[in-house]
């Protein structure tokens, strides 16, 4: 990030300080309720917000591992051919990272349904939406991590197997320690919506 972005941040943050300072220190300090903005919120808002974490960051995480691990496959396959087939079970760690994201994703749309305006801020909704949004944000930053993690173990795996192929399996056991993290956060993430009903 550059200066110019760390300025904007700054004057979004001073903004938003300078407006609450003088809510608070008028008398209008009620009006700067996060829980009401909580409870006005659309659950349906934080169910598509948390199915689009969920699935965008689950695919950043696989995307990225792959940048990592493929560079390094491409740049070790120069010296030492053969690393390219073995090592391409990198790349597939790191797509069973996104996979793990759009399951997810599609087993919480299912609890998206249409609602009336009279039920939609029932707190049964209110409940499936922010577990719902809580659920997509937990997977998709444990499959962003996870990636991540796979990515970099890939990366090490096939510059060590350029060096010394008896080191591929070691780091192998370690890149597959490293995808774990994707599937806890893909249990996790539906432990967290077993108790929340269908929006009704």
């Amino acid at each position: 990030m550059g200066a110019s972005s760390y300025t904007t941040l700054g004057f979004c943050f001073l903004a938003i300080f300078t407006v609450a300072c003088y809510m608070l220190f008028t008398g209008q300090g009620e009006q700067f309720d996060i829980g009401h903005f909580l409870e006005t919120v659309s659950p349906y808002m934080w169910s598509l917000i948390g199915i689009s974490l969920c699935t965008g960051l689950s695919i950043a995480g696989a995307a990225w591992g792959i940048f990592i691990t493929g560079t390094s496959i491409l740049g070790a396959s120069v010296r030492v051919p053969r690393v390219t087939t073995k090592n391409l079970v990198s790349v597939v760690f790191c797509e069973v990272v996104a996979i793990f994201g759009l399951i997810t994703s599609i087993v919480l749309s299912s609890k998206i349904s249409s609602a009336g305006p009279d039920t939609a801020f029932s707190r049964e909704n209110l409940f499936t939406g922010y577990a719902v949004f809580w659920a997509g944000l937990t997977v998709g930053v444990s499959n962003l991590v996870c990636g991540i993690t796979v990515g970099i173990a890939g990366a090490t795996a096939a510059i060590s197997d350029a060096a010394d192929p008896s080191l591929f399996v070691k780091i192998l056991v370690i890149e597959i320690f490293g995808s774990v993290i994707g599937l806890f956060g893909l249990i996790v993430g539906l432990l967290m919506t077993t108790e929340a009903p269908e929006l009704s």
